[in-house]
């Protein structure tokens, strides 16, 4: 099977995959050229897509044979990962006259990797917490090798586990089997609270929300704090808010205030004038190092 998506222009694959961290964490693989994700569609099978550009768009290939639907389901899942759908030209038009910016429309960049989920992202964002990215990833692979369905040509591989699958676990498993510490008991609820339904967290993907009410509701996930909160709201095409962070920190203070010791405020300010867009204009500065 193989799929041509178009994106709207600009687009680069390999700027989307390189947007940040999220290629590195499984059920990820390749790299920023040809990505490879174990996907579990919504019937239950479970597939390996492979992923690459195709000029302005995304070449997706699998082995077998799908149905109708579900090759509606691949494109769609995939074009929600990589933003193809995307127009980020308001974002472009206000950076031209920056030269900090200059590199992000001509390189096709502003779009943010993100995964099939916001199930996924936020359980991914919430294992950023208080950790180096290291332990990130071993976090992330224990989470999917523990409680992802096996890949059948290869069973050593797994897709993202499920809410259900997560939530029929408990705190001491995923304490220790799992490594996660006291994040354990923030994932254990969501995948709790996400299979009995009580949070539709992929409405909020599509929600009509204002941003302050969007953030609201992220914020009363356990687990979610500000850091995590403006990560997730960059992943929902919201950018009026900066994951703040020591590296956020460290970059600014260099980068805006000659070294000297900032805080949060100080970050908010170098990005205010870019108003809705502050997010993505963070994100893609080009900074010294």
């Amino acid at each position: 099977m193989e799929l041509q998506l178009p994106a709207r222009p600009p687009f680069s694959f390999a700027a989307v995959a390189d947007s940040h961290g999220w290629r590195q964490l499984a059920p990820f693989g390749g790299d920023r050229d040809a990505l490879s994700y174990v996907l579990r569609l919504n019937a239950g099978r479970v597939i390996e897509l492979h992923l690459a550009g195709a000029g302005d768009g995304v070449r997706v290939a699998a082995d077998g044979e799908f149905a109708a639907a579900e090759l509606s389901e691949i494109a769609a899942t995939v074009t929600w990962m990589f933003g193809l759908d995307q127009d980020l030209s308001a974002f472009y038009a206000a950076a031209s006259g920056e030269p900090k910016l200059a590199q992000a429309a001509a390189g096709g960049k502003g779009r943010i990797l993100r995964s099939p989920t916001l199930f996924e992202d936020v359980v991914k964002t919430i294992l950023t917490t208080n950790t180096v990215w290291g332990s990130t990833k071993r976090m992330v692979a224990n989470v999917v090798g523990l409680f992802g369905d096996p890949l059948p040509a290869d069973p050593a591989r797994r897709a993202f586990p499920t809410p259900a699958s997560l939530a029929a676990s408990d705190e001491a498993t995923l304490r220790q089997a799992a490594r996660l510490g006291y994040r354990a008991p923030a994932v254990l609820e969501l995948a709790q609270r996400v299979a009995a339904g009580a949070l539709d967290l992929e409405g909020l993907r599509t929600a009509d929300l204002p941003t302050p009410e969007l953030r609201k509701r992220l914020l009363a996930i356990k687990g979610v704090g500000p850091y995590a909160v403006a990560n997730l709201l960059m992943l929902l095409g919201r950018y009026d808010a900066i994951p703040i962070d020591s590296w956020a920190l460290s970059q600014v203070s260099r980068g805006f205030h000659g070294g000297a010791a900032i805080g949060p405020a100080e970050v908010e300010a170098a990005f205010a004038r870019w108003g809705a867009w502050k997010g993505l204009a963070y994100w893609f500065w080009q900074w010294a190092d």
